[in-house]
């Protein structure tokens, strides 16, 4: 924007040095012109006045020779009856019409001009005096006028493009930080704020963006303690359910509810924790993602004993840190496991695969048909709220990953949250871990 600004500087300054340097130059030449002219005239005048004292030729030989023009060879004396004085540049008839004109004339001979002024004697005797202005009389000091004319001009514009270029980086300077500062935004941060600068319209602008940030971020809170406030009216039903699960005696069932309820009873704290947290918290925050898995197999892994599910999980042996609240990549991992179950008959089998590449879950059920139907969100086929995989998606798209649904090698679906990094680690060169009735060697 910088160089645009600049560009049309210099269009406008140059337009209006050439509007007054085009005339200036040919007024230059018609100066020159008319000096040599009215030089020309001044030295036909004092001939005039030498002629009217004395008109002896030997005199008027020595007041030719005494003339600048006279002694240049560039004037001449036409006096009928009497042999020409000095040296002529032009021919009889040109002299025969000046005589007759009875006026100054100019005639256009080689090399120049010939001024010729006609005059009486006190005899009567008409005189002609010539002078010649050659072509470099007439053009003399008009280049230098012309250089230094266009230096000026070259001096103006550049020094008119300087001066706006000045006053442009406020301009552009103000407009980057505006669009910097758009650009922050929209990816997320929150807390930008722009220092008002540059003309009236760019600082209004600026505070026009800083009360949309701040009205963004009080938005964005009041959501996040709406989110807290449902989950903590969860805590009624989940009290009521805690005291029917401690009066089961004890047994498998009766664990198993009472575990359910401690494992709610987290979920929705670190639900609450997390909806509360600042948008600058919530940023800063990394979660291992297979620390994660091993949590939630924890808990699905009960449940697919008891619909005697075969399972197992492959990798897990390192680390993988994502950029996520903890909550988030729970949430994620519930809706991937949850889906096997949910859309899975009983006993059909399931394998996860966690790397640095991502999380793969595969099932050996029917698969689904129309993978772009079932990342839309709130669409589901089989009854359920259609918001798993949309979730999915979201958070694998938060951590420079995507989501992938395909055929998977157990010949159901394989739903991936795929990490940006080059490929796959193969998985026939990973340890599994298994569960259930059918375990599989790596």
């Amino acid at each position: 924007m910088r160089w645009e600004l600049n560009r049309l500087a210099l269009a406008i300054t140059s337009m209006v040095a050439l509007a007054f340097l085009v005339p200036l130059i040919y007024a230059t030449g018609k100066i020159a012109h008319d000096r040599a002219i009215s030089d020309a005239r001044q030295q036909a005048a004092a001939m005039v006045a030498a002629l009217a004292v004395d008109a002896d030729p030997q005199l008027l030989t020595s007041a030719v020779a005494s003339t600048v023009a006279g002694s240049a060879g560039r004037l001449a004396v036409h006096m009928p009856g009497t042999d020409l004085v000095g040296t002529t540049h032009v021919s009889d008839t040109q002299v025969a019409q000046a005589d007759q004109f009875r006026r100054a004339v100019t005639a256009e001979v080689p090399g120049g001009l010939a001024y010729l002024q006609p005059s009486v004697l006190s005899d009567g005797r008409s005189v002609v005096i010539e002078v010649f202005v050659p072509d470099e009389e007439m053009r003399r000091g008009v280049w230098p006028a012309w250089l230094a004319l266009s230096a000026l001009a070259v001096v103006l514009v550049a020094g008119s493009v300087l001066f706006a270029d000045r006053l442009g980086s406020r301009l552009v300077r103000a407009t980057r930080d505006l669009a910097g500062s758009s650009r922050r935004l929209g990816a997320g941060d929150l807390s930008v704020r722009i220092e008002p600068s540059g003309p009236r319209d760019l600082r209004d602008a600026a505070q026009a963006f800083n009360s949309m940030a701040a009205d963004l971020r009080r938005l964005l809170d009041a959501e996040r303690e709406l989110a807290a406030d449902l989950s903590h009216r969860l805590r009624t039903p989940l009290t009521a359910l805690r005291l029917d699960a401690e009066t089961m005696p004890a047994g498998p069932i009766g664990d198993r509810m009472r575990q359910a309820c401690d494992m709610l009873d987290e979920e929705l704290e670190a639900i609450i924790a997390g909806a509360r947290l600042s948008v600058e918290a919530r940023g800063k925050q990394e979660s291992d993602l297979v620390e994660v898995l091993a949590d939630r197999l924890a808990f699905w892994s009960a449940l697919a004993e008891d619909q005697q599910r075969p399972w197992e999980v492959v990798g897990g042996q390192t680390p993988v840190p994502l950029p996520l609240p903890r909550s988030e990549l729970i949430l994620a991992v519930d809706s991937l496991l949850g889906n096997v179950f949910a859309h899975t008959p009983e006993g059909v089998a399931f394998r996860v695969t966690v790397s640095p590449a991502g999380l793969l879950v595969d099932d050996a059920g029917p698969g689904i048909a129309d993978p772009a139907a079932a990342v839309q969100r709130g669409v589901s086929g089989a009854g359920s709220t259609g918001l798993g995989l949309d979730i999915v998606r979201r958070v694998a798209e938060a951590a420079g990953g995507r989501l992938e649904i395909s055929r998977g090698p157990l010949g159901g679906a394989r739903i991936g949250l795929l990490l940006p990094v080059p490929e796959m680690v193969p998985t026939q060169e990973l340890p599994a871990r298994t569960g259930g009735r059918r375990r599989r060697s790596s």
